[in-house]
């Protein structure tokens, strides 16, 4: 299994899809391509007409997107246990899963990840909006689910994988936010598999101009 991706620092969608495979203790071959390189286009047109990551490679299956890495992954190595087994739980995981996979834009254009940065932002109404919704998410299942495991649906789930670069955007921007979803952030931070991926982050030197937003701390 290979899953190709960008760099650690910046690349949001690749970490969703890494993180769905280190934290299921799945091993796999990562390919990592510079964002927005000649060399980057040129080397996704070869695995996705998408010229996005990260694509997955099993075998003869290959996936791009995500979230659709996410529901494969399930499916073929996890016996659909990284979703709620409850089927309300299941249905509320799914709905805020794909409302962070299609929303958001607002935190998404003005606060790019950047993991080894502390930085801060003007944010437009659009964005402190998002935010706002993001706590909101967080608070009501951590109130649920926090003495449970700690994620937002007690165990571990694709719902995590779709909102802990969302943990590490607020880190960057010191972003506040209610005591509850401290807790949850918290918890994020000290996963394995979160840690080793902002070990590798820190180590790249690449800069992406566009993606390095407001002014440093």
């Amino acid at each position: 299994m290979q899953l190709i991706i960008g760099n650690k620092n910046y690349s949001s969608w690749s970490l969703r899809g890494w993180l769905m495979l280190a934290q299921n203790g799945i091993v796999f071959e990562e390919q990592k391509l510079k964002l927005l390189t000649e060399s980057f286009y040129r080397a996704l047109q070869a695995y996705t007409p998408a010229a996005k990551v990260p694509v997955l490679i099993d075998g003869d299956v290959t996936v791009w997107d995500s979230l659709a890495i996410c529901e494969y992954v399930n499916e073929v190595y996890c016996n659909g246990n990284a979703w709620p087994q409850d089927q309300a739980e299941r249905a509320k995981a799914r709905a805020i899963s794909c409302e962070m996979h299609s929303g958001f834009m607002g935190l998404r254009n003005e606060m790019p990840m950047n993991c080894r940065a502390k930085r801060r932002v003007e944010l437009s109404d659009a964005a402190k909006k998002d935010i706002a919704r993001v706590d909101q998410i967080w608070c009501e299942q951590m109130a649920l689910y926090g003495d449970q495991g700690g994620w937002l649906f007690g165990e571990w789930s694709i719902a995590d994988c779709m909102f802990a670069p969302v943990v590490l955007r607020f880190i960057t921007y010191g972003i506040e936010v209610s005591e509850l979803s401290q807790r949850y952030m918290a918890h994020v931070l000290q996963s394995p598999a979160i840690r080793l991926w902002l070990e590798e982050a820190l180590q790249e030197t690449q800069i992406v101009p566009e993606d390095e937003a407001g002014t440093e701390v």
